[in-house]
């Protein structure tokens, strides 16, 4: 009997709540830890992928912002559990493709449950903490409140890290944010199973958006695209943060720098912005 021949599987973007390969046909390959032996494809995501990637999260951010603050507790308690449910095949990639051992990997693994339940028990409680009653003089009431800033896109560190990645995420959406992730290409296999997650938590499609591809090739798009409300950039090259900085500036861009403390109330509201309210009360 010949040999089977094994057939390698290509990981898809996420893109609109779909799973479309690349316009572009382009792929590279993911292999075994420390080793030439393929593990998998991952799709070259395109300029056009990062335009239709900003639609999809332009289309859904509105309706996802209208939903009730529990819904989205709900929904991001639902993506732990979904994570939970997926544990063997986060545990497969990450010690497939990063070298973790299955300790390291279970510990991710817990870690990225944490953050989805961290920010699922903040999404109708951080309304209170940082919405205000304001003292001021004459027949007006005066308060300020929260909302979310928009379409987020968020440039993940290239030192892999899933709980950091995850708690990243959930900050942005827990506010009612849709987000662009663009996964840098240490642990990028984990895109399947992530995306898998987000399909089935009942999360609307085009909240969240993941690609893979070459940052050299697409972060000056992301900098200049008008419809990105808000850019995260969470990796550790100084020069480019100045060149993305600049960018943003032609839209007005908030750019958020690397955070140190990824679950934190700190770092829900660097996703929000602030509305004052006059209301005239009395005669």
């Amino acid at each position: 009997m010949s040999e089977l021949i094994k057939i390698s599987k290509t990981i898809k973007l996420f893109i609109g709540g779909e799973f479309p390969r690349t316009e572009s046909g382009r792929s590279h390959p993911v292999y075994l830890s420390k080793s030439k032996n393929l593990y998998a494809y991952l799709c070259k995501a395109s300029r056009k992928d990062l335009r239709n990637a900003v639609t999809a999260a332009q289309e859904a951010q509105k309706g996802w912002a209208s939903r009730s603050a529990y819904n989205r507790t709900q929904i991001l308690y639902r993506m732990a559990e979904m994570t939970e449910g997926k544990r063997e095949e986060f545990i497969e990639v990450l010690t497939k493709t990063v070298g973790y051992t299955k300790i390291a990997a279970n510990k991710a693994v817990d870690e990225a449950v944490d953050a989805f339940v961290y920010y699922a028990g903040f999404a109708d409680k951080y309304q209170q903490l940082i919405g205000s009653v304001n003292p001021v003089s004459g027949p007006h009431h005066n308060f300020t409140s929260s909302e979310p800033v928009g379409v987020v896109a968020l440039i993940c560190n290239s030192k892999f890290n899933l709980g950091n990645m995850v708690a990243q995420i959930s900050a942005i959406i827990a506010s009612g944010n849709s987000v662009v992730v663009i996964m840098a290409d240490d642990g990028a296999a984990t895109l399947a199973p992530l995306s898998e997650v987000f399909a089935t938590s009942d999360l609307p499609k085009g909240v969240v958006n993941l690609l893979t591809g070459d940052l050299n090739e697409l972060y000056s798009h992301l900098g200049t695209h008008m419809e990105i409300n808000s850019l995260s950039y969470q990796g550790t090259n100084k020069k480019l943060l100045g060149e993305l900085k600049e960018m943003a500036a032609g839209n007005m861009k908030r750019v958020v720098t690397p955070v140190n403390e990824p679950l934190s109330l700190d770092h829900l509201v660097s996703y929000v912005e602030y509305k004052t309210v006059w209301h005239p009360i009395g005669n």
